[in-house]
């Protein structure tokens, strides 16, 4: 393996050098930051495996600083693995009037915004492999993303309400921002009435960072459904319904409002979508 301090990687540099270098070579100096002696020549040997052992280390790792060199290998290396896993554009998405509609991983998708569903912490999923979309979501953006939500709350100086928003820039993500909102927990057998007035807050929030921020379009994910036990249906009518209302005042305001996205992962939540999408704005 290709180490920084060789001849050859300061000729070369990480332009130079295949995808599995690069990500021998991240692995390596995430062990090595920890002090860690496991032996190199042990290391998984398949591309996934190393892949599962990569994405622990930077999932557990806190927001740290990253030298120059080490962001330039991960770059590399995020970048190319996104082309590789297939970058999707806005134009592969159902359209329903001003809406789309998309069924597939958000961290592909070329929005100028993904919206991801954040703790109240604000600094991604710390469990290794975990498979939340805040875990996939600051794993392909890299160390970047943390450290730029650890400087949020640093500032803010306290935990990020439920229906607050934040943005931060996508960096390895196609995605140029990434707005991460706090969505509910519901504890109960149903949602309470707070409950839905904080999920409708999530994409007003969210909306009006996209707005603030000029963007033209920001792709939403089913927040709040799956472990916060949100029901996927009064989830995604909650979403439509914000979303078209905020859309009606901009208008009439004269104000310019992003394509909204939803982007679902299950057959289920896309022909749920498809459903209310496709039911005329009350």
């Amino acid at each position: 393996m290709c180490t920084s301090g060789s001849p050859w990687y300061a000729a070369n540099g990480p332009a130079a050098m295949t995808q599995s270098e690069l990500l021998l070579w991240l692995i390596d100096r995430l062990l090595t930051e920890r002090n860690d002696r496991t032996d190199r020549a042990a290391l998984p040997r398949h591309t996934e495996e190393r892949w599962r052992l990569y994405r622990a280390l930077v999932n557990t790792r806190p927001p740290a600083p990253v030298s120059a060199e080490y962001r330039a290998v991960e770059d590399a290396f995020l970048t190319e693995r996104s082309h590789e896993r297939g970058i999707v554009g806005l134009d592969a998405a159902e359209r329903f009037g001003d809406d789309l509609l998309w069924q597939g991983d958000i961290t592909l998708l070329a929005a100028d915004a993904i919206v991801n569903a954040a703790n109240a912490q604000m600094l991604g999923c710390f469990v290794p492999n975990h498979g939340c979309i805040d875990n996939a979501i600051h794993t392909q953006a890299g160390t970047g993303l943390r450290l730029a939500c650890a400087a949020i709350m640093d500032a803010q100086g306290h935990e990020e309400r439920t229906g607050d928003a934040k943005i931060t820039p996508g960096f390895n993500l196609p995605a140029r921002y990434v707005i991460h909102t706090v969505g509910p927990i519901v504890t109960g057998a149903a949602p309470t009435t707070q409950n839905r007035v904080d999920l409708a807050s999530c994409y007003r929030a969210s909306l009006g960072l996209a707005q603030d921020h000029n963007l033209e379009s920001v792709a939403f994910c089913c927040i709040s459904t799956g472990v916060s036990r949100f029901p996927q249906r009064e989830a995604a009518e909650i979403a439509v319904a914000t979303v078209r209302e905020r859309r009606q005042a901009a208008r009439a305001a004269g104000q310019a409002f992003p394509i909204a996205v939803f982007n679902v992962f299950t057959d289920g939540d896309r022909e749920l979508y498809r459903e209310l999408l496709a039911a005329p704005a009350r």
